[in-house]
């Protein structure tokens, strides 16, 4: 008995190699979501301080404009000239940096006409002052106070965006730190699994040395058992070789005993017919009715001998690249008189694009042809049902051929290819010995299944 002394060690070194594979793997899956996971905490700072800084070049703006109003000089308003360009730049870089955020990307959309509405708003005060020479009218005061009410909605806009942002920064650096957890955890994992794989090391060896010792001692016993069940079996065989000549004997003397039968009687009417030819006072008439029943009783036992002969060897087919769905449909028009007079419906389940089959056209047609008129006459007028069907597995052809009628118990269905056994009337019983002999001299398989009341079964398997 060969043992192998390190194929467990073997074994758990591969299942660490595989724990230590997956925790790299795992670490590296690790550090790139908390790489992902900062990006996106920098990603909402950054939409945090543009937001401010939004406000802030707004304000300039603002600035700029009460320096004129202030100051009369129009030097003060560079700072609204600037911030105008700078409102623009930033709300663009906000525009896209919150395209990912449904919310804050509806939010951005209001916030633009607010702030084309300011500048437009402190343009037509600047046209408004310069009109007045510099001096604050009525027109002007009034804008202000729209300029004031239209900032309060561009700071209220920006701020609920802040509030948002500041949302989504905390849950970010929530989940910063929960990625730098995992990482730690699994570091702290691989360190055991290595610290672990050491410890195994040891014990597994120590382990398979003991078991090494003890599996030598088993293989010494289990040799022992074997050459005792040699023995045994060597018995056994004997018997079974004595079982099955009693077997074969008795089913060489069935098939003599039903050969006996069949020729039994008409062999009687020749031997009567020839003692009454020997008779003086037999009529020329009578004589030829005597030899017409001598020949006809000596064909019938040729006859009986020839279908036994062709129900048991094996004989040289002509093979030919065939359909096989056209060979059931071929073979189907010989029965299909007798179908027609029973009112049998005929179904047929063929697989298109069979490869073609090598067989004997006509030692196949009589096969099917057996099987066919067995069906039908094993069925209910009228009621009766015979299913064909084809099928491609595993590179052979199936043939399938089911009918609806009485069907077979065991005992007949373990008999059903044996020579001359019938459960008809009439017949020799070799249809079926012929069957199987056609199949298997072309190397295929036929198999039957059958229920009392529930139809019978046959499937035959021809190799493609």
């Amino acid at each position: 008995m060969k043992l192998d002394f390190s194929g467990k060690i073997r074994r758990g070194y591969m299942a660490a190699f595989l724990l230590l594979l997956v925790s790299y793997v795992l670490s590296i899956a690790a550090v790139l979501q908390l790489n992902k996971q900062n990006q996106w905490v920098n990603h909402s700072r950054e939409v945090i301080n543009k937001l401010e800084l939004l406000l802030s070049y707004l304000k300039d703006s603002e600035i700029g404009f009460r320096g004129l109003v202030m100051m009369k000089d129009e030097k003060f308003l560079l700072p609204y000239y600037t911030s105008q360009r700078r409102v623009d730049s930033m709300y663009k870089n906000l525009y896209t940096a919150t395209s990912d955020n449904p919310i804050e990307s509806e939010r951005i959309q209001v916030l633009k006409p607010l702030l084309n509405k300011k500048f437009q708003l402190i343009a037509l005060q600047i046209d408004s002052l310069r009109g007045s020479g510099l001096e604050i009218d009525d027109f002007g005061k009034q804008k202000a106070y729209e300029s004031k009410q239209l900032m309060d909605s561009i700071r209220n806009t920006v701020g609920l965006m802040e509030n948002r942002e500041d949302e989504l920064l905390k849950k970010r650096i929530a989940n910063v730190s929960s990625s730098n957890r995992a990482v730690y955890t699994i570091i702290i994992i691989t360190l055991i699994i290595s610290v672990l794989l050491l410890l195994y090391s040891a014990i597994t060896f120590t382990i398979e040395n003991r078991g090494k010792r003890k599996a030598r001692l088993e293989a010494e016993d289990y040799h022992t058992q074997l050459e005792k069940r040699i023995v045994e079996l060597d018995s056994a065989n004997k018997e079974l070789v004595e079982l099955r000549s009693q077997e074969k004997f008795a089913s060489t003397g069935r098939i003599a005993r039903v050969i006996a039968h069949e020729i039994r009687n008409p062999l009687t009417n020749i031997n009567l017919s020839a003692d009454q030819l020997v008779a003086e006072d037999v009529s020329k008439d009578e004589k030829k009715y005597l030899l017409d029943v001598i020949t006809r009783n000596s064909k019938r036992i040729n006859h009986l001998i020839t279908d036994l002969l062709n129900a048991t060897k094996f004989s040289e087919l002509n093979y030919q690249r065939t359909d096989i769905n056209d060979l059931l449909d071929e073979t189907l028009q010989f029965a299909a008189d007798r179908a027609q007079l029973n009112k049998i419906t005929i179904e047929k389940k063929y697989a298109e694009n069979i490869p073609p089959v090598q067989v004997d056209k006509e030692r196949m047609k009589i096969a099917f042809l057996n099987i066919i008129v067995n069906a039908i006459e094993s069925m209910d007028a009228a009621t009766g049902l015979l299913l064909l069907e084809t099928m491609v597995k595993n590179d052979s052809c199936i043939i399938n051929i089911s009918d609806n009628g009485k069907g077979m118990d065991k005992e007949t269905l373990s008999k059903i290819f044996d020579p001359f056994f019938t459960s008809k009337n009439y017949g020799t019983g070799l249809g079926l010995t012929n069957t199987q002999n056609i199949i298997l001299n072309h190397k295929g398989k036929i198999q039957v299944t059958s229920e009392p009341g529930k139809g019978t079964t046959f499937s035959i398997v021809l190799n493609i």
